[in-house]
């Protein structure tokens, strides 16, 4: 039964569809006769109304197409539907309902599912080209030729590695020249002996440690040092003699005492030939040896002008290389009016916890300039020198003092004893809360001796 069912509903479905394919003729020729229909009417129209205007016959085929369009859209509707109550009926059980295909419009989609479309969509990886280097003589790839280390390259190096050898050999030899000379040992000495002048000693230490890290010099060290009587210019100069003595030998450090070598101004000429023979042969004794000799002029306050000139010469930068490696200290009390009248004046000023070194900078920063315009008035070999000026001592650096003679003389460092010492220095009016002694420790070994 069932077969012969099936076999009437399929020749039901063919009849069906060949009734349908005779209505699509029908249609399709009715919608061509009226096509044509209309074309003739607006022929016909427009022939007629050839003096009308222009925008009549564009609406009248405007509305051709129009009604086309619904027509042929009604028609399509129906066959849709004879398609699905054909579809629905026709089907045997169990068997899979007719689809038709499905046609990809662009009309539903919307910006933000084109996006996610794109962004879901695998992205292929883009490949690096890589560069070649094209020749236009050959029309394949070649490598770049090797360049050629120059030879040159190893000069150079050469050369750096001599530049570099030379300059450790100087540092090393500057370092075993300043040795020789115990800068060290000496600094220690000086402010264990030196009372009141620290900020001079280490100006001096700073002049000596620079003249000598090396050998080779272009003007010779001129130092002058300056300061009222009994402030310890002697002793500091005594100090240097005996410890350039036990490094360098005896001959060639010079104590001149001008009013024990030459006290006569008589004399003053043959004791300038004289001195300019011994520092010329100590000298030339320093070149061989390849050391700087050290000549000190105490009280050159009293140096005549004959010995001036001459030891003006003698520093002049325009000398031989010999005479440039050499040390002149001139040690005496021109200028000291200055340097009493500045610390009496600016005491008050000066702060108690300020450092040795600090109040010296500060007094060489203002003492200097009028010191030298009054020693260049006297004679220009002053031009050639760093001054060093030395200030007054205080009441402390006299008990000071008292203890170091006593301790050397082998009495017993009383305290009570010292100030009562102390006390019968003559001082000037305190002020700023500063002692200062009008003779420095200049009665110290007098009153000590008479103990």
């Amino acid at each position: 039964m069932s077969d012969q069912d099936s076999s009437t509903s399929a020749s039901q479905t063919e009849e069906e569809l060949e009734e349908e394919l005779e209505m699509d003729g029908e249609v399709n020729g009715e919608v061509n006769g009226e096509v044509k229909g209309e074309q003739e009417e607006d022929n016909d129209r427009s022939s007629e109304r050839s003096a009308a205007p222009s925008l009549s016959s564009f609406s009248s085929s405007l509305r051709a197409v129009i009604r086309i369009k619904q027509k042929y859209q009604a028609m399509k509707k129906r066959r849709q539907e004879l398609a699905l109550g054909l579809g629905g009926a026709g089907n045997p059980t169990g068997a899979a309902p007719r689809t038709s295909p499905k046609i990809f419009t662009f009309d539903g989609l919307t910006p933000i599912a084109y996006s996610t479309l794109a962004a879901a969509a695998p992205q292929r990886k883009k490949r690096k080209r890589r560069k070649r280097v094209l020749f236009p003589n050959s029309g394949g790839c070649r490598a770049p030729p090797k360049q050629e280390q120059s030879r040159a390259k190893y000069c150079l190096y050469l050369l750096f590695a001599i530049v570099f050898m030379q300059v450790y050999n100087a540092i090393e030899n500057l370092d075993d020249h300043v040795l020789r000379y115990d800068l060290e040992g000496l600094e220690k000495t000086l402010r264990r002996e030196v009372f009141g002048q620290q900020g001079a000693v280490e100006g001096l230490l700073s002049h000596l440690k620079d003249y000598l890290s090396t050998y080779v010099h272009n003007k010779p060290l001129v130092v002058s040092l300056h300061g009222p009587s009994g402030v310890g210019k002697s002793h500091l100069g005594r100090l240097l003699a005996g410890h350039f003595r036990s490094v360098i030998g005896e001959t060639l450090v010079l104590q001149y005492y001008v009013l024990h070598h030459c006290p006569q101004e008589a004399n003053a000429l043959h004791c300038a030939s004289d001195l300019s023979a011994i520092i010329s042969e100590m000298v030339e004794r320093a070149e061989e040896e390849e050391k700087i000799p050290l000549f000190i002029f105490d009280e050159a306050e009293h140096m005549h002008d004959e010995i001036l000139d001459v030891l003006s010469q003698l520093v002049a930068s325009k000398q031989s290389n010999e005479y440039l490696n050499a040390i002149y200290l001139f040690l005496s009390n021109l200028g000291h009016a200055h340097i009493t009248k500045h610390m009496l004046h600016n005491s008050s000023s000066i702060s108690m916890g300020m450092s040795a070194s600090g109040r010296h900078s500060n007094l060489v920063k203002e003492l200097t300039p009028i010191l030298r315009n009054t020693l260049e008035k006297l004679h220009i070999l002053w031009t050639e020198a760093d001054i060093l000026p030395l200030g007054l001592l205080e009441k402390g650096h006299v008990m000071e003092c008292f203890l170091d003679e006593m301790t050397r003389e082998g009495f017993y460092p009383d305290h009570t004893n010292i100030e009562r010492l102390a006390g019968e220095i003559e001082y000037y009016p305190t002020v700023g809360g500063h002692e200062y002694s009008q003779t420095g420790c200049k009665q110290v070994v007098a009153k000590v001796n008479l103990l």
